[in-house]
């Protein structure tokens, strides 16, 4: 970023990072008006070397020494000339060897910070722009093998009907589906039998048992991402949560909250019935809060079942064979916040920009209705080629901002909420994506079916594998967090990736 001559005179025998004057207890050595300027490189005698046992924030220096300004109350954050980061080589306090051996000259936009190409530390992240901080999951105990639903699911709603076994086969093959989790067992069963007859009102019955159980989910899963993160879960500010299986007051965002043993001065904010897109949905709240709020941490967990949805086959219903042909169980959770304190969090993806959309005239495209026998789902035909007819002008609002167009789309990462093989397939022909660009999601789609909200958590964890487990680093920095719900809505959010 250019400065102005006055700017430069400010930084005059200032610390490179918080700008007191001297050595502050940063112990970075002053620089002249000329070093900043990069004219005059740092005698060996003042190039830093990495932090001694003294030079810290009080703790070990594996932990704290590498803390952004933004991260000390003192010194608010300011941008710096590339000039003013250290590039030497310097000890990283992070064990992952994904993050040991960078050197690569940082891009982060007009308001960003850079590094130097000899530069040692992890991608540096935007000041003030929210950074993905740890993931985490959890699933029921009953995993479906997707060869053997059929049997077991007409076995349990005491279905003998051929057609519609040999409909609910082909779907099965369809949908690219190997394995899910979910709540419904026999044990349900044999406790709730009506729930396998048509027509009974067992509203009351199945959200006793939601409730309960995306509960327990979200729980499991906010506690794995706890622990990933890596600071207690009583620095969490605010909390998201998202969930189309639920319906009481209070919600299940207090229930959540009291599980883990938030502090209850935590700010809650709920979002329910958002099908598909309420995982994208809920990361563009969480960026908007922590954004807004600094030093915030946002909790966002989602947590589904089709427990609400589950009903015996019937022909004049084709969409329930779909729906026991496809969806998923399960939660997620993630962490999100601005200015990561380095060596403690370790920022993932960076959140650059969120929009959404919706599709006039589409409502009845994916139309879900809760009545006396559940949750009644009808989805059109059409689905898929409406996103398809509608997925590039999307994209290029986001792409543009960074000056990116349709021919940076195989240059970019695509995390893709997998609502179905048929949806991935229409992206990836009318984008001209090559075959690796939704790999992640065919994944989560292979492994955990469409778990609604939750799904675009599985995708992002499989992304995050990728990165770390690659060989050979590529330059995918750009992407698009990407899903589609009813409405029909668009969400979407231009993102980095600060694992490559």
């Amino acid at each position: 970023m250019h400065q102005s001559p006055a700017s430069y005179l400010r930084l005059r025998d200032e610390c490179a990072f918080c700008h007191q004057k001297g050595h502050c207890k940063n112990q970075f050595p002053k620089r002249s008006l000329q070093q900043y300027r990069g004219s005059s490189p740092l005698p060996p005698s003042q190039q830093y070397k990495g932090p001694s046992q003294s030079q810290s924030y009080g703790g070990a220096p594996s932990q704290q020494f590498f803390r952004p300004p933004s991260q000390n109350p003192q010194h608010p954050p300011t941008s710096l000339p590339r000039h003013a980061y250290p590039t030497q080589s310097v000890a990283l306090p992070y064990n992952d060897a994904s993050f040991s051996d960078v050197s690569r000259e940082g891009n982060m936009g007009s308001e960003g910070k850079t590094i130097g190409s000899e530069g040692c530390l992890p991608k540096i992240v935007s000041p003030g722009k929210t950074t993905i901080l740890a993931l985490g999951k959890a699933f029921p105990h009953q995993l479906v093998m997707q060869d053997l639903l059929v049997d077991v699911y007409l076995r349990n709603t005491k279905c003998d009907d051929q057609e519609l076994r040999q409909k609910l086969t082909r779907l099965c093959k369809s949908t690219t589906v190997k394995t899910r989790y979910v709540v419904m067992c026999e044990e349900i069963l044999k406790e709730y039998p009506e729930l396998a007859i048509a027509g009974h009102p067992t509203v009351k019955q199945r959200l006793d048992i939601s409730n309960k159980a995306v509960t327990s989910m979200a729980i499991k899963a906010s506690q794995a991402c706890i622990e990933k993160w890596g600071r207690p879960s009583s620095e969490i500010t605010h909390l998201v949560y998202v969930s189309s299986s639920e319906a009481r007051l209070p919600g299940g965002d207090l229930y959540l909250a009291k599980g883990l043993g938030l502090n209850p001065e935590v700010c809650r904010v709920m979002l329910y019935f958002m099908g598909c897109s309420g995982g994208v949905a809920g990361l563009r709240v969480a960026k908007d809060i922590a954004e807004n709020n600094p030093g915030s941490r946002v909790l966002l967990a989602t947590s589904e079942t089709t427990i609400v949805g589950f009903k015996p086959p019937n022909l004049n219903r084709p969409y329930d064979l779909v729906g026991a042909a496809l969806f998923g169980d399960g939660a997620g959770a993630m962490i999100l916040g601005t200015d990561p304190v380095c060596g403690i969090e370790k920022p993932l993806f960076e959140l650059h920009t969120a929009i959404q959309k919706f599709l006039p005239d589409t409502e009845k495209t994916i139309d879900g209705r809760l009545t006396e026998e559940g949750i009644n789902f009808k989805i059109g035909k059409d689905l898929p080629q409406i996103i398809e007819d509608h997925i590039e002008g999307f994209c290029h609002k986001l792409m543009g901002v960074i000056g990116l167009n349709d021919k940076d789309y195989n240059k970019m990462f695509w995390a893709v909420h997998p609502g179905g093989p048929a949806i991935l397939n229409r992206m990836e022909k009318r984008l001209k994506l090559l075959p690796e660009k939704l790999k992640a999601s065919r994944r989560a789609l292979m492994d955990y079916g469409n778990a609604s909200s939750n799904t675009i958590v599985y995708v992002l964890e499989y992304m995050m594998e990728a990165s770390l487990n690659r060989k050979v680093k590529d330059d995918k920095e750009w992407g698009l967090i990407l899903a589609f719900g009813p409405g029909i809505t668009f969400e979407g959010i231009l993102a980095r990736n600060l694992l490559i």
